[in-house]
């Protein structure tokens, strides 16, 4: 099978590259990055922006699934650059998988797409998804993304799972612990409320191995 990962290069996309390699699957990255170190391991690596719609075409041809992990993150930063990344991401991918009959496409969403203001614990997918989020355009965004490509599930062949991993950590984690062992080694780590506060994390082989297990419950139609 072969298999296209968007956003490749990166900490949760390399993974989910890596366990695919693991089964023998020929698997093709797209980014905007070269990524020499997927080369090295017998990736096909496509260049290109998620805001260009003949990239993305080009990167789903020839494919059977599509693992779409890329997005722009992070809590600041320009609205449009969201919207492109994101939302106009998404729709171009699932435009391609439609086009080129992928039937197999694994959305990499974020719990911060039903954020409320209100904590959550035991909650599931029933949760609304609310595209007016206050918290970040980053929410917002990924939540238009997920509620559009859940709509098309079934629809052009096309069937849809997304995942929502929460506060993604290990080897070669870029960003969560660094950040929090250097806010505690300065002495400026906060604590909100009385400390006991409980916040799911995902160790990142258990969120790529998750993707996989997906694109397995795509394979026999039983997700969506």
């Amino acid at each position: 099978m072969k298999v296209l990962v968007t956003g490749s290069g990166g900490f949760l996309g390399s993974r989910i590259v890596g366990q695919l390699l693991a089964r023998r699957y020929d698997v093709r990255g797209f980014g905007r990055s070269p990524q020499p170190e997927n080369a090295a391991r017998g990736v096909e690596v496509v260049q290109g922006d998620l805001g260009d719609a003949y990239a993305v075409d080009e990167a789903v041809k020839g494919c059977e699934a599509v693992f779409h992990v890329a997005a722009k993150a992070g809590v600041w930063g320009d609205e449009k650059s969201y919207v492109t990344a994101n939302v106009t991401g998404a729709r171009h991918i699932l435009a391609a998988c439609q086009e080129h009959g992928v039937e197999r496409l694994v959305y990499t969403s974020t719990p911060s797409v039903v954020f409320s203001g209100e904590a959550f614990e035991g909650a599931n997918e029933s949760l609304p998804l609310n595209p007016h989020n206050e918290l970040s355009p980053y929410a917002r965004t990924k939540a238009i993304a997920e509620g559009e490509l859940l709509a098309a599930h079934g629809k052009s062949g096309v069937r849809i799972c997304a995942l929502r991993p929460h506060l993604i950590w290990g080897v070669g984690d870029p960003h969560l612990v660094p950040r929090v062992v250097a806010k505690a080694k300065t002495g400026r780590m906060r604590i909100v409320g009385g400390g006991g506060n409980r916040v799911d994390l995902t160790h990142v082989d258990n969120a790529a191995a998750a993707h996989l297990l997906a694109l397995d419950a795509l394979n026999h139609g039983v997700a969506g």
